[in-house]
């Protein structure tokens, strides 16, 4: 089964590339054998060095991802760079927390703006040059432990994330007759800078690894295993799913 999960000769575009969880997706890519498309504000430079470091090409493809109006250039951008792409991460995301009855309409676009549309257009329009080549590809969405659960002073993150995993069996139910593979991770509680509020208040941080059966957040690099696997042949018959990589929360 070794060769199932080999990613040489593919082209992995990933947004939010930068650090935390789509940092440590791309080099799990990279290890695999992927070259990487990084998408977002920034240049990833810590990124595009450890994607060098094993052997794979890397590049920055920069964008802002709160308007679905550059989804189109973006994937062209890509293929421009690398010829071809055959991957698609929808990892960017951001979060904004206020009680509900205070809650923005502001704080509500930006988060599903970034977290919710630019995954969907970024998927039609990587999925328009698939059906113009007459092939198929995989497009993985990062969907939350909030895509089940309602959290607490996060109305707008809960609504994106339970949007995305939505919109992940919607696309397949649509897309897997065309050989198109749309599936989601779910992560758990991992150490990001968007979980930073959490680990940082005593009563929270104990509360949520009392929940863990594994008895620790999880790291970034736990992921790399679950994004090889829904990238690689090793999944061609997996459709509409989400995995949970969660340290067994959602088994409590």
């Amino acid at each position: 089964m070794k060769t199932a999960f080999d990613l040489s000769g593919r082209v992995a575009l990933v947004t939010g590339a930068n650090g935390g969880l789509g940092q440590a997706i791309a080099l799990a890519l990279a290890q695999a054998g992927a070259d990487i498309a990084a998408v977002g504000r920034s240049e990833p430079l810590q990124t595009l060095a450890a994607i060098a470091a094993v052997g794979r090409r890397g590049a920055w493809v920069e964008a802002d991802l709160d308007t679905s109006a550059r989804a189109g250039d973006i994937v062209a951008r890509s293929v421009a760079a690398f010829g071809r792409v055959d991957i698609l991460v929808n990892n960017a995301g951001t979060i904004r927390r206020n009680d509900a009855l205070d809650f923005t309409e502001e704080d509500w676009d930006a988060v599903i703006g970034v977290n919710l549309k630019s995954a969907f257009f970024l998927s039609q329009a990587i999925a328009r040059t698939w059906v113009a080549a007459e092939r198929g590809g995989k497009i993985i969405n990062i969907a939350s432990m909030l895509s089940f659960q309602g959290g607490v002073r996060v109305a707008s993150y809960t609504a994106s994330k339970s949007g995305l995993l939505g919109i992940t069996r919607l696309l397949a139910n649509e897309w897997a007759g065309r050989g198109i593979n749309v599936n989601a991770i779910a992560p758990g509680y991992f150490s990001t800078n968007n979980t930073q509020a959490l680990r940082d208040d005593p009563a929270r941080n104990r509360a949520i690894l009392e929940r863990i059966p594994a008895g620790r957040w999880g790291d970034p690099a736990d992921l790399g295993g679950a994004a090889v696997f829904l990238a690689s042949a090793a999944a061609e018959y997996v459709h509409g799913s989400v995995l949970a990589v969660d340290g067994g929360w959602l088994a409590r």
